[in-house]
């Protein structure tokens, strides 16, 4: 199996709750390079913008922050070429409300938080998965090692499923889809989760939390010598 978890998190209670796992941080503060490059703010660099012929960016954080549309700023054509990993983000401190992203460079079209999550972020990052040959080796390794072992992914954002609006997305999760082959493709047939869906998805992580726990919680107590082991 293949888990998220929040970056932030003790390892020692991460280690606890997934025992035997293979904790592997592929955030771009990770140590490891090769996990480092499945970071959406990995510079791979050409990555090609949706509905924008002939233009790439250097990475899909880049894609994504470039094409946002505020009260104050248009779309940003340099931060399409930011290759740094630092300054991507363009807040709305800086810029004003948020108005939608650009449906391409060039396009009039605004698209809604869910429509370019869909249209945009999505397809962006499943391109580098799919075409990255470095990136598409490391993924494949893990998918080969979940079959043996379970994998926790540390991110930032634990969001999982891109429905869900109401949260950053993890793009941990969109890895965790596309091992599993359940990636989306286009945006027919989806649609937002709404206030029902999201409260009961609520309560299903925090049953499953708790589930997580208690399983670790007996795993430990099993493996603590008892008072009589010794006794003959």
């Amino acid at each position: 199996m293949i888990y998220v978890v929040n970056k932030k998190r003790k390892l020692e209670k991460v280690k606890e709750e997934y025992p035997n796992a293979a904790i592997l941080d592929i955030t771009s503060t990770s140590n490891l390079r090769y996990a480092q490059i499945l970071s959406p703010f990995y510079p791979h660099k050409n990555i090609p913008i949706p509905f924008t012929d002939g233009l790439t960016a250097t990475c899909v954080e880049a894609v994504w922050q470039g094409l946002k549309v505020f009260e104050n700023a248009d779309v940003d054509f340099a931060t399409f070429r930011n290759d740094t990993m630092r300054d991507l983000k363009r807040t709305v401190r800086k810029y004003g409300i948020p108005k939608g992203h650009r449906k391409g460079a060039y396009g009039k079209e605004l698209l809604n938080y869910f429509e370019a999550r869909m249209l945009i972020y999505l397809p962006t990052y499943k391109w580098v998965l799919d075409n990255v040959p470095e990136v598409h080796h490391v993924v494949e390794r893990i998918k080969e090692q979940s079959k043996i072992q379970d994998i926790v992914f540390l991110d930032y954002n634990t969001n999982i499923d891109f429905r869900d609006v109401s949260k950053p997305l993890s793009h941990a999760g969109l890895v965790k889809l596309y091992i599993e082959g359940k990636y989306p493709e286009g945006i027919e047939g989806y649609s937002p989760m709404s206030r029902e869906e999201l409260e009961k998805k609520h309560i299903r992580d925090k049953e499953q939390k708790k589930k997580t726990r208690k399983k670790a919680k007996e795993k430990k107590l099993a493996e603590e010598p008892s008072l009589f082991d010794n006794q003959k």
